[in-house]
């Protein structure tokens, strides 16, 4: 007995052999390795020091630390409360299963395997215990911080004063509540399953658990503890049915009316409801069991009942509801689901925004033969904008870069500015630092020299000048114009992506004119200060650049600006908001401020279908562009709204949040979580109010809605019949959706025109129209925000945009000329195809612009008009227009008449050709014209441009000829440059 003693030590013990001394190395060696690890520590805690550090400083420099501060402690908080609730419950439970472990075993080959690991096992076990739970609270703790937003919105929420059909519960409850709650169930669904194993582990090691072994397989005890564990997660799961038949009102699925349906239907409240119910039953009964076998010391009830609720899931939760999907709902599909998709219907209008959308019969065909009260309503119908912002680029860039280290984004912006009390639409984008361009880069030269752009560049919408170039109305270098005066560096802007740093004793380069460079050192409070040798080191760290910490060319007043672009701003200092994906300049009181659209959002509003932004906001400008993108490319919501407008200062940096929508739950929860964070909508100054627009993304995703939300009857819906699709772009391959346009108009219920965001519908699968879509797109009207729609009839044809496009492609006359632009080097460019609404029908406008020859950049050449079936493809807009509505019979001479002629109706007299004077002018002009023709054909632009300013020349040379006044014709509007094909 003695010998099997010895063999079979108590669970707690340990061999007590003798020990074997291992050679141990040099002092001077031990001394190396040690303070090399000193040093790994040391580096390893500063580098995480510096992240928190610079993070702490970024903040404190944009005056928004309390966002940093609550996020942080929310944080520390989640994890040190849940990682240590983690820790305690699988330490516990292996502490408790090594405390009830048996003292003795039976001996087998199964204890005689196991005592090789208990014995070596047995001198480190407390060491063992604080490894295992360290481990998995850490883990635990790492994911529960990952929850702050949850945590936030739950502490934080504020009701929405609506109630979902099912259950009369507030919408705040799936919103903010149901995600928490869900998240605490995961958490205990975690702790259980690790404590179980942990437990089961312990009790297989220390014999309290056999496999092999004869006799009983577990000690009382053992199966006490366990049964317990497993009644608590049997708990657990009657918890999560009870959860699951709220989310049954949040749940996706794909239903054939639509995608990501969200909300119950007749087979969900029918079978998967009361199933839930059920299932909710029996796992109570079930966990009761488990924990009776604390008395009973069996586990037959509760495998019994266990096993009980397993097939009840597959019966009842499984194979009920799919007898009743065939039997009961296919047969009679609409009687069933329509009262289950009028609630999805009200739902998904609500929680886009789009339930207040106006939906009109239009009749595509216009309702008067008067062509020439057409032409005067074109007018008043629409401000065409015939500069697109996505074209001119390039030619802001060749005309008005000035230095090769300014660039102009791809993609210019659309406002609006007063000029002459009146407010125009307005092409505009900034001068900003390009740093590909600098003549030589190195370290002090990115970061130390070239640090900002310089001015804004503007443009007019709706007019081109003789040569096909933009109407500047702001320009040159310091810009100047309508403008007026304003602090022009830009420091802050979409291109700027990397740091600088300014201030100190090293000039940056302002601008350059013919005098030479202009120095200038920072003196805005942006940016953290690099005085301090701790910020100093902490960045060199952090930015792994070493020469930060001992640069001569940083001293006193030297500070280093960082996350520069508006959206990063916005985003850091409100990471609670999704922000659009177009940021746009305007200038407002003297500064140049970014202006940021952002939205909350939620996928917890019941019964709305869901969308994924990334997807929903895609068209052919995001494809070539990823700036345009909206961040979040794969969040799923079903609730949105713009309810922050942001401003990011061009030269300061400086970032203000400003409430907009002020009925938002979302909004309001995010102000309780972080307080004195976003000012009121009364801090919005007019001259702000001026520039703020309805976001282009918001649009996109109500647009994508709209396409089967604007039926509202429940038959209709589930037909499929009135399905709309957003057409693809036809003026490009991209193959994705054409954008939405801003552009000032009249729709047929309005008395003026308003700044509008436009769209067009076609039928699913097919090309002709079937609804036109705007939004009053102008801040501070009582409009803003108003969809209307015009909804074409089905029984008749009206082109939709790729038909116009093919239509002009199509036409003989145009398709020559086109071939004729196209030659050479040149390449012919298809602006945005606007549609406009007009006296029942549709008028299209599409410019077109050519790049070629020794040119760089595209002109605008000629624009294609159609209208009623008729067709236009001219120099101008104003000649297309006439044209199309029957004014081709007047003079093609200029559009406007000489300022001396008083009569505005009155035309322009014929040059008297028996006047030496004006017979010498007639023929440069001849000549003039020819040579224009012949630089078309040979795709020389610089040619064409010269003969065109010849030409414009040897004209107004014979009308003050005949004038008899040489000062009077100076002021006349140039003519127009003749059509290619009009010899």
């Amino acid at each position: 007995m003695r010998t099997l003693a010895f063999q079979m030590p108590d669970r707690g013990g340990g061999p007590t052999g003798p020990r074997i001394r291992v050679g141990r190395p040099s002092r001077r060696v031990r001394t190396l390795l040690m303070t090399l690890g000193v040093l790994a520590v040391l580096g390893m805690a500063f580098t995480m020091f510096a992240g928190f550090w610079t993070d702490w400083l970024w903040y404190r420099s944009v005056n928004y630390s309390s966002v940093f501060t609550t996020t942080l402690w929310t944080k520390i908080g989640l994890f040190f409360v849940f990682g240590l609730l983690m820790a305690l419950s699988v330490g516990l439970n292996i502490w408790l299963a090594h405390r009830l472990r048996p003292p003795l075993s039976a001996m087998s080959m199964e204890q005689q395997s196991l005592d090789r690991y208990r014995m070596g096992i047995a001198p480190y076990k407390k060491w063992l215990l604080l490894a295992i739970t360290a481990l998995v609270g850490l883990i635990a703790g790492a994911s529960a911080s990952g929850q702050w937003r949850t945590w936030l919105m739950w502490v934080n929420g504020v009701s929405f004063g609506q109630k979902d059909p099912q259950f009369n519960l507030d919408v705040s409850f799936y919103a903010f509540d149901l995600p928490w709650y869900r998240f605490l169930l995961g958490f205990g669904f975690a702790a259980a399953i690790l404590s179980l194993i942990a437990a089961a582990l312990t009790h297989y090691l220390y014999g309290g658990l056999r496999i092999t072994s004869p006799g009983a397989r577990a000690t009382a005890a053992a199966t006490g503890h366990l049964s317990v564990l497993l009644g608590i997660f049997v708990a657990l799961k009657a918890v999560a049915y009870w959860l699951d038949r709220y989310g049954l009102a949040v749940k996706s699925s794909d239903f054939k009316a639509t995608d990501n349906w969200t909300g119950l239907r007749y087979v969900d409240a029918n079978a998967y409801l009361p199933a839930k119910t059920i299932l909710f039953c029996i796992a109570v009964i079930c966990a009761l069991l488990f924990f009776a076998t604390l008395w009973r010391r069996t586990w037959q009830l509760p495998v019994i009942g266990f096993g009980l609720m397993v097939l009840s899931a597959i019966l009842i939760g499984g194979l009920y509801p799919a007898i009743v999907q065939k039997f009961q709902v296919q047969p009679n599909e609409q009687a069933k689901e329509a009262p289950y998709v009028e609630k999805n219907l009200q739902a998904t209008r609500e929680a886009y925004g789009i339930d207040d959308a106006q939906v009109t019969e239009y009749s595509g065909q216009s309702s008067t033969d008067d062509k020439a009260q057409l032409r005067d309503d074109v007018d008043k119908a629409a401000s065409i904008r015939i500069m697109d912002p996505n074209i001119v680029s390039p030619t802001f860039q060749q005309l008005q870069q000035i230095r090769n280290y300014y660039g102009f984004p791809t993609n210019l912006d659309v406002d609006r500015y007063t000029k002459d009390g009146k407010a125009q639409d307005t092409v505009i984008g900034l001068r900003e630092l390009n740093l590909s361009g600098i003549p030589k880069n190195n370290w002090i030269n990115d970061h130390f020299r070239y640090t900002h752009g310089y001015g804004a560049v503007a443009a007019e919408g709706t007019s081109a000048d003789s040569q096909g170039r933009p109407v500047f109305t702001e320009s040159d270098l310091p810009s100047k114009g309508d403008l007026g005066k304003y602090q022009q560096r830009i420091y802050y802007g979409e291109k700027t992506s990397t740091y600088s740093i300014v201030g100190g004793p090293q000039k940056e380069i302002d601008y350059s004119d013919d005098t030479g460079e202009k120095t200038y050192s920072y003196e805005g409070n942006s940016g953290v200060n690099l005085s301090n040798p701790v910020n100093r080191a902490a960045y060199a760290v952090a930015f792994s650049e070493p020469q930060i910490l001992y640069s001569g060319a940083i001293g006193e007043g030297s500070r280093i600006l960082y996350n520069r672009t508006p959206k990063e701003r916005v985003e850091a200092v409100a990471p609670w908001l999704t922000i659009d994906g177009d940021a746009y300049p305007a200038v407002v009181d003297g500064k140049i401020q970014w202006i940021v659209d952002a939205y909350t959002t939620t996928n917890g509003y019941p019964y709305a279908s869901r969308t994924t932004l990334g997807d929903t906001t895609a068209d052919s400008l995001t494809a070539t562009n990823d700036s345009r993108a909206v961040v979040a490319q794969q969040n799923q919501v079903n609730y949105i709204r713009n309810s922050v407008k942001a401003t990011v200062d061009a030269y300061s940096g400086e970032v203000k949040l400003f409430e907009w929508d002020t009925q938002d739950p979302v909004l309001k929860t995010w102000m309780k979580a972080f307080p004195d964070t976003v000012k009121p909508k009364s801090d919005i100054s007019p001259a702000l109010m001026d520039h703020l627009r309805y976001p282009q993304d918001l649009f996109k995703v109500q647009r994508e809605l709209l396409s089967r939300y604007h039926v509202d009857d429940a038959t209709t819906f589930l037909s499929g019949s009135e399905v709309w699709q957003v057409p693809d772009d036809p003026t490009n391959k991209s193959g994705n959706a054409v954008p939405p346009y801003y552009l000032s108009m009249k729709m047929p219920d309005q008395e003026s025109q308003a700044f509008s965001l436009t769209t067009t519908f076609t039928p699913n699968g097919r090309d002709n129209l079937s609804a036109f879509m705007a939004v009053d797109a102008e801040a501070g009207t009582s409009d803003y925000g108003k969809i209307r729609i015009l909804k074409l009839p089905t029984n008749t044809t009206v082109n939709g945009p790729k038909q116009v496009q093919s239509q002009f492609n199509s036409e003989q006359d145009i398709a020559e000329t086109i071939s004729l632009l196209s030659r050479g080097d040149s390449n012919v460019e298809y602006g945005n195809l606007l549609a406009v609404p007009l006296d029942g029908g549709l008028l299209y406008v599409e410019p077109v612009y050519v790049r070629g020859g020794g040119l760089k950049y595209p002109l605008l050449r000629k624009v294609l008009v159609t209208y009623g079936g008729s067709t236009a493809f001219e120099n101008t807009l104003e000649e297309a227009l006439d044209k199309i509505f029957g004014a081709e019979g007047t003079s093609p001479e200029p559009t406007e008449p000489p300022e001396d002629d008083g009569d505005p109706s009155k035309p322009t007299p014929p040059p008297s050709t028996e006047d030496p004077t004006v017979q010498e002018a007639l023929n440069d002009a001849q000549k003039a014209f020819e040579d224009g023709q012949q630089a078309l054909k040979d795709g020389d632009w610089e040619a064409y441009g010269r003969a065109q300013e010849a030409l414009e020349d040897a004209l107004r040379r014979a009308e003050d000829a005949q004038a008899g006044e040489s000062g009077d014709g100076g002021d006349a509007s140039p003519s127009p440059s003749p059509s290619p094909d009009s010899s």
